[in-house]
C-alpha cells in the first residue's frame, strides 16, 4: 500500500508508515537509565538493528538505545523521528536503513532524499551530534540487486563525506569473501538477517567510531 505524507513541508511517497504503530508504541516506552554517567549511544534501523538483541553487551561502557523497527524503510524512520530518536536525545545514533528500501524497488536517489531529512532534522534538534550510516548489507537472498545496492553504498559515501558529524561504515566490503561475494555463514537460513559471527564483525567495526 503506497500513500501520500506530508514531512517538513515536502510530499514522499512511502509504504504506509502507520503499519508500524503498534511497535513504536512500545519503543516509545523504552526504560532508560538516563540519569547514569554513561554516555546515551542509539541504534536504529530495519531488521538487522531490531534482532541485535544483546547489543548492550557489545558495548558496557555506554548506554545502549536499539530502536530498531523490523522491514523499515528511510522514510518510516523519518516518520517517527521524534518517538524513536530525538525523545531520548543521545549523544550519538547509527542508522541502518536502505536495505528493505532497495529490496522493495526504491531508487537510490529517494532513498538519499530522505537520509538528508533524517540528518537534517536529527541535527535541528540536536545540533552537534554525530550521525553515522552504516551501509546496507550484501545479502545473499539480494544479491541480483546488488547494483541497486552499490548505488546507494556509493551515494551514502559520499553524503558523509561532504558533511561534518556524518560518517559512514561501509560493512557492505567488511561481509564478502576474497571473492567478492557473501559471506554465507554470517547469515541465518533466509538469506537476510545475521548470525552471531555476523554481529560480532559489526561490533568491531563500530567499535571504532564509538565516541
Amino acid at each position: 500500500m503506497f500513500i501520500l505524507i506530508l514531512i517538513s513541508d515536502h510530499f514522499l511517497f512511502s509504504q504506509d508508515p502507520l503499519r508500524f504503530q503498534a511497535e513504536i508504541d512500545s519503543l516509545k516506552k523504552l526504560n532508560i537509565e538516563t540519569g547514569t554517567d554513561k554516555k546515551i549511544i542509539l541504534f536504529t534501523g530495519s531488521s538487522s538493528i531490531k534482532r541485535w538483541e544483546d547489543i548492550q553487551e557489545y558495548f558496557p561502557e555506554y548506554t545502549i538505545i536499539n530502536t530498531g523497527f523490523g522491514g523499515s524503510h528511510m522514510s518510516d524512520l523519518l516518520f517517527y523521528l521524534n518517538e524513536i530518536v530525538l525523545q531520548y536525545r543521545p549523544h550519538q545514533v547509527f542508522i541502518y536503513e536502505g536495505d528493505n528500501d532497495v529490496a522493495h524497488g526504491t531508487r537510490p536517489g529517494k532513498i538519499l532524499g530522505n537520509t538528508e531529512k533524517v540528518i537534517e532534522r536529527i541535527h535541528h534538534s540536536l545540533p552537534g551530534i554525530t550521525i553515522v550510516l552504516l551501509s546496507p548489507k550484501p545479502s545473499p537472498a539480494r544479491w541480483d540487486l546488488k547494483k541497486e545496492y552499490d548505488k546507494v553504498n556509493i551515494r551514502l559515501r559520499k553524503l558523509a563525506s561532504n558533511q561534518d558529524q556524518i560518517l559512514f561504515i561501509d560493512v557492505w566490503s567488511l561481509m564478502l569473501d576474497s571473492d567478492g561475494q557473501p559471506i554465507e555463514e554470517l547469515y541465518v537460513e533466509d538469506g537476510i538477517h545475521m548470525t552471531k559471527e555476523g554481529y560480532d564483525l559489526w561490533a568491531g567495526e563500530i567499535s571504532k567510531y564509538l565516541q
